[in-house]
């Protein structure tokens, strides 16, 4: 069996737009946010599938995974895929996380460099430094109504949808688990920094996460560190696609030039 027949056989992996790459062209794991799923970064394989072979995370609990249980923890989410990843570990890697993903891809490549085989970079895009700490606002344990209030906020997901009483059992269960997952991660202290280098991407108007507050992400490696920011709140990469296209493209040959 090859690696791509493994993969397909992972539940953890969508490969949107499969297509003949070179040993040496980078692969780009997609690491989706809070209450996310695979198909949200759908636009973003397409317009770089020329460029990296895409793997998109499809967390349990959500679209065609429903019915499996959502790990409620950073760990569980990282476990699986870590183990998903096995038939790509001799390509060169790649890890992008948004908001929660942004945490997980951190984990991730902590995880992979520890196994000798660590990323060629990490892209981490509207979240903090997990070096800095907030007020904890327990929105896991909250009632249905103020959680989904919360990510209607957020503006990430259609709020006529967040309303369908048919639609929100379907995401509430997965929703939650997340948010428990990345409101009770803690960051170990005394942790050496990663060697891998490390590119931050931010909507500059963002609530959940400043300028000051990502360019903490700065302090948690020795390797090149880069930041760009953009207009918009929370989900400016939905705003600004061609342009945030454009900045993962730099990154990835940046990142796959270096030694």
């Amino acid at each position: 069996m090859t690696a791509t027949d493994r993969v397909h056989r992972s539940a953890w992996i969508r490969r949107f737009h499969p297509a003949a790459h070179p040993p040496e062209a980078p692969v780009l794991v997609v690491l989706p946010h809070a209450g996310g799923n695979a198909s949200f970064y759908f636009p973003l394989s397409r317009d770089l599938a020329a460029h990296a072979e895409v793997l998109t995370v499809q967390y349990p609990g959500r679209q065609e995974r429903l019915a499996e249980p959502a790990p409620d923890t950073v760990d569980g989410l990282v476990d699986g895929v870590e183990r998903a990843l096995a038939p790509w570990r001799e390509r060169p890697l790649v890890v992008f996380g948004h908001s929660m993903g942004a945490v997980l891809a951190y984990e991730l490549t902590r995880r992979l460099e520890a196994s000798g085989a660590g990323p060629r970079g990490l892209i981490v895009s509207g979240r903090r430094s997990p070096l800095v700490p907030r007020e904890a606002e327990n929105l896991h344990l909250r009632d249905d109504d103020a959680l989904l209030a919360h990510v209607a906020a957020l503006s990430g997901t259609d709020p006529a949808l967040l309303a369908d009483p048919d639609f929100r059992p379907l995401i509430l269960p997965s929703l939650r688990a997340d948010y428990r997952a990345i409101e009770t991660y803690r960051h170990e202290p005394g942790r050496p920094p990663l060697r891998t280098p490390v590119s931050v991407l931010l909507g500059e108007s963002d609530p959940r996460a400043s300028v000051a507050e990502a360019m903490g992400w700065r302090d948690l490696t020795t390797a090149p560190f880069t930041y760009r920011g953009f207009p918009g709140g929370h989900f400016y990469l939905s705003d600004h696609h061609d342009s945030v296209t454009r900045a993962l493209k730099e990154d990835l040959t940046a990142f796959t030039a270096a030694p």
